[in-house]
């Protein structure tokens, strides 16, 4: 059996889902106040799958169930965390904008570039909901790589790269056998916690308290 101590904190995530983006925030301030914090796991998940046709590109016209009231409940709420978290949103870009370059790129920093994913992860996020970037043009997710000091033509590359993007896919589904249906999600041991909840969340979802 494996030592407790050593079981990772695991966040489910899709760089276009503002929740996720304000989980994040939540789960710094967590890792922050927390005398002996897990590791952090990030795993990709595809928000917008269901949307993208056989040439790469998202259909918006494909009906997810979420009409205009949603969106704007939604709003709302991202609107009412940020100001409890303190974190400031450019909200008026994400709806367009595909994560599928980003993710693979991310793949490959993960992999490549271990000691640099977690400043490349943020960025990412941040150069999206922070500075109202499209993170799926692989010129901007160089730029963010360069910013990290990563080789940007490589992140570049990766963008494209088949094999990359045959072991995304796999990713995104060994989430979805493991039952994630939304994201954020949470996962310490045998439970999770899904959404962006406040850090007090997350320290009962890992302490048990």
């Amino acid at each position: 059996m494996s030592d407790p101590d050593d079981t990772p904190l695991v966040v489910y995530s899709d760089y276009v889902c503002p929740f996720c983006y304000l989980g994040r925030a939540s789960l710094e301030e967590y890792l922050a106040e927390a005398g002996d914090p897990p590791d952090v796991e990030w795993r990709p998940f595809d928000l917008r799958g269901h949307k993208r046709g056989p040439d790469g590109e998202i259909d918006h016209s494909v009906d997810d169930g979420k009409d205009e009231d949603y969106y704007e409940q939604a709003r709302r709420n991202v609107e009412r965390l940020s100001e409890q978290y303190g974190v400031e949103m450019d909200l008026d870009i994400a709806r367009d904008v595909d994560s599928w370059n980003a993710q693979v790129a991310s793949l490959y920093v993960r992999r490549e570039f271990p000691d640099r994913y977690g400043a490349f992860h943020d960025a990412v996020f941040d150069a999206l909901w922070g500075e109202g970037r499209d993170v799926g043009d692989p010129d901007v997710l160089a730029d963010v790589a360069e910013s990290v000091d990563l080789p940007p033509d490589e992140v570049r590359a990766a963008a494209a790269d088949e094999d990359l993007a045959a072991d995304l896919r796999e990713e995104f589904e060994a989430a979805r056998r493991v039952g994630i249906t939304a994201v954020p999600t949470f996962v310490y041991g045998d439970h999770a916690a899904r959404g962006a909840v406040p850090p007090e969340h997350l320290t009962r979802l890992v302490e048990g308290v």
